[in-house]
């Protein structure tokens, strides 16, 4: 019989239980779960309405400066610093429409365009562009070597002699880029290899579809590698214009040009500089101080 009241009690352990004593009444001086109010969002006594405070950010708040547009013929001086002033020279037009057109015809089609080779890191890439080098001396930049090559089309040699008058510079060397479309571009960079020289003067001359020629200053030491505030400078090169960059422009900016994705016709542009034997002891295409690398 005992057996069967045990079986009874565990086969029926589901059913009702017996009621719990009820709870002591808290006291009146203690808020219950519901807090004072009878609000049910916490258990936290409040002693008055409460009142926002600002606390002053332990650092200021840095804005980020808007780009400046560039596009009117005249020199503009974009930064004075520690390496002296890095100054543009921006000439719309100066080769007129109908030479440029007849121009960009010739180059487009006889100059001995191809794809180069760049190294980043120790990893090879194709350069997302056409290019192609004229002078006398070899030029190394990305980690790899245009060879010299002095036999100068006709139309680039008008055109040399065309810009260092205007200039008041003399150039040996040339590289052409040829940026088939909008998918074609050049990532940032600075022309600082030791063969161009301290604070060499870089001339841009556009023939084509128009491109958006980005600049973007180099950011004080203190933000090291962070470009999140620094000075940003665009300026549209459309067919004919020449851009002269000079002073310390290659020292403290670095430049590019940005893909497009949508419809760019094809765009030369062709960059005379003046290229000095490689200084003893560097390695060819060794920058004089560091920048990105080409992509």
């Amino acid at each position: 019989m005992s057996d069967k009241r045990q079986r009874a009690r565990v086969q029926g352990s589901w059913a009702r239980q017996p009621p719990r004593p009820p709870r002591a009444p808290a006291p009146a001086d203690t808020a219950g779960p519901a807090g004072p109010s009878g609000s049910s969002w916490g258990s936290c006594s409040q002693t008055g309405p409460r009142t926002f405070q600002f606390h002053q950010p332990a650092e200021p708040v840095r804005a980020v400066p808007p780009e400046k547009l560039i596009q009117q013929e005249g020199d503009y001086e974009i930064s004075h610093g520690p390496s002296g002033v890095s100054r543009l020279r921006l000439r719309p037009g100066f080769v007129p429409t109908d030479e440029a057109d007849g121009m960009f015809s010739r180059l487009l089609e006889e100059l001995p365009w191809s794809r180069k080779t760049g190294y980043r890191q120790g990893e090879a890439y194709q350069e997302p562009r056409l290019t192609c080098w004229f002078g006398e001396l070899p030029y190394t930049y990305a980690g790899s070597t245009l060879a010299a090559n002095a036999q100068w089309h006709p139309v680039l040699v008008s055109l040399l002699q065309a810009v260092q008058r205007f200039s008041g510079c003399t150039f040996n060397s040339l590289l052409c880029n040829l940026y088939r479309d909008g998918h074609d571009s050049i990532g940032w960079h600075s022309d600082d290899e030791a063969s161009l020289g301290p604070r060499p003067t870089i001339a841009s001359l556009s023939l084509g579809d128009t491109r958006v020629f980005g600049l973007r200053k180099q950011p004080p030491p203190e933000d090291g590698d962070d470009y999140t505030y620094v000075d940003r400078i665009r300026v549209p090169l459309v067919h004919g214009t020449l851009l002269l960059m000079e002073g310390a422009t290659q020292d403290d900016w670095q430049h590019r040009v940005a893909k497009e994705y949508h419809d760019r016709g094809p765009r030369v542009n062709l960059t005379f500089r003046t290229i000095h034997p490689e200084p003893e002891g560097l390695r060819p295409g060794t920058k004089l101080r560091f920048t990105a690398g080409r992509t």
